[in-house]
């Protein structure tokens, strides 16, 4: 039984594969900050990402960053939602 993207996304190995790969990120992230060859912000970005729906601090986090840069968020919500838009529009021209 196919469960689609909806059901894999609880999935205890995805879970599992969110936080890893966040994890993994983070740090990366964070090394990105100060050598000018990797882009660190758009690592943190990407980590917390994964990470916010998995743990419940990164979460938190993200709400505190949503209500006091309300202007670049919004930003980054439309572009997420442009990118999610054109995947099911490509998904559906298979």
């Amino acid at each position: 039984m196919d469960q689609g993207l909806e059901g894999s996304a609880k999935h205890p190995v995805w879970r599992g594969v969110k936080i890893a790969l966040g994890l993994i990120l983070l740090p990366l992230g964070v090394v990105g900050l100060f050598l000018p060859f990797l882009q660190g912000v758009l690592f943190l970005l990407v980590a917390v990402a994964l990470l916010s729906s998995e743990v419940p601090f990164v979460a938190r986090l993200r709400d505190r960053l949503r209500r006091r840069y309300p202007g670049p968020w919004e930003k980054a919500e439309a572009f997420g939602r442009s990118l999610k838009a054109r995947f099911r529009r490509n998904g559906a021209d298979r």
